[in-house]
């Protein structure tokens, strides 16, 4: 059995317009991804401000899912994290993977929303997979091809001397 050990997005297969066909879809899909969820971020805020409510009432409602108690715990606990923290952090995901901007990080918040979106929205009616699980595989792809590299900040920021210094850091770029 034969592995190839190449990275498909380092073959150059163009369009006319000068760069590789891979490179150019996995910014569309990072930029679209990034918006999709800037956007459920910055409506909540423009309506809510960083009082989101849903929040709770969401988490509340997760009682009879695979989570159990959990959601509902931090529904009555942890509601002064909660109400701000999901408009505002699904903005910072939105706008940090539509700029290409600490897009592994991003993808890593992404993921873990979408996990928890996907459990509490879980009726499974159709199946395990249902568009929550689908955006989830969407930010582990983002990831795990450093979608930042392709036409975003990422590509810049690595190249700094901060983080030649610490390479480490690319770890949370990408």
């Amino acid at each position: 059995m034969a592995t190839n050990t190449a990275n498909p997005l380092a073959d150059e297969f163009a369009f006319d317009i000068g760069g590789p066909v891979a490179k150019y879809w996995v910014a569309l899909l990072r930029v679209i991804t990034g918006w999709y969820f800037f956007h459920a971020g910055v409506t909540k805020i423009i309506e809510s401000g960083l009082t989101y409510g849903g929040a709770t009432g969401y988490l509340q409602g997760m009682t009879g899912t695979a989570l159990g108690p959990i959601p509902v715990w931090m529904a009555e606990n942890l509601a002064w994290l909660v109400e701000p923290g999901v408009p505002l952090f699904e903005t910072l995901i939105g706008l940090g993977i539509m700029f290409g901007a600490l897009t592994r990080l991003a993808a890593f918040g992404g993921a873990i929303f979408m996990t928890l979106f996907w459990v509490g929205n879980g009726g499974f009616g159709h199946g395990l997979v249902t568009g929550d699980f689908q955006t989830l595989l969407i930010f582990v792809t983002l990831a795990a091809l450093a979608a930042g590299r392709y036409y975003g900040l990422d590509a810049i920021i690595e190249r700094t001397k901060f983080v030649e210094r610490h390479p480490k850091l690319k770890y949370l770029l990408g």
